[in-house]
């Protein structure tokens, strides 16, 4: 079953948690973002948590192992259901986090942001040839296991890859979802709600394809129809 998250892409609480009430029924998994949790921070995640939503915490931490986990003691004690840290951060960081989070919150790691082609990583990694993105996919998904991560977060045309690969012990979100025919805007390796589903996607992001809606309820209930296989 693939769960569909709606990224909540707002700059302040109140314009959030009104999209939030709009929606009603028709979502209670919402994504949080760097953009969004600098301008509102844990009060939100208490609001969304008051709604009965569940929260993906997308904060892609990097940093020292000891930073990691407290860090991840903080997000797990506010009720996020999923947080992100990026995968890069290396072995030590990765079984921090996983440890912090102590089977209370899943822990994502972030392979290749959906934003890069491979020619964008080759450069970031000092590569002078094109980099096999599918292929570094796959490596840090391999490392995210071993350090007990709950899953990865990858693009649609590599959720395939780590599905054959890892199967259920690894759980893969999808950003970078847009409805069939729709502006790809920043994001480079994009798939559609189906395309995701069917690479057996644990979860799919959707952002501004539903919140940037002139009909945004009905941009919902286009995800489950366009997700169902």
């Amino acid at each position: 079953m693939t769960i569909p998250i709606i990224a909540l892409d707002y700059g302040d609480q109140a314009e959030a948690l009104s999209f939030v009430d709009d929606l009603g029924d028709l979502c209670r998994f919402y994504k949080v973002g760097n953009e969004l949790f600098s301008a509102a921070g844990p009060p939100l995640i208490t609001a969304l948590k008051g709604r009965g939503c569940d929260v993906f915490l997308d904060l892609k931490f990097h940093d020292i192992p000891n930073t990691v986990s407290r860090a991840i003691s903080s997000v797990t004690a506010l009720g996020a259901s999923l947080v992100t840290v990026h995968a890069t951060g290396g072995p030590a960081m990765l079984r921090a986090a996983a440890e912090s989070a102590g089977g209370k919150c899943g822990v994502l790691a972030v392979t290749v942001l959906t934003s890069l082609t491979s020619r964008d990583v080759a450069t970031s990694w000092g590569r002078e040839d094109t980099l096999d993105v599918a292929a570094e996919v796959l490596r840090l998904s391999a490392l995210a296991l071993e350090c007990g991560a709950h899953g990865v977060v990858c693009s649609g045309q590599e959720a395939g890859a780590v599905r054959d690969r890892f199967d259920v012990r690894l759980a893969t979100l999808v950003p970078g979802v847009r409805f069939a025919g729709g502006a790809t805007q920043d994001q480079a390796r994009v798939v559609t709600p189906r395309q995701a589903a069917e690479a057996g996607a644990r979860y799919v992001v959707v952002g501004r394809a539903v919140t940037a809606s002139k009909d945004p309820r009905a941009a919902r209930r286009q995800l489950s129809a366009e997700r169902a296989i």
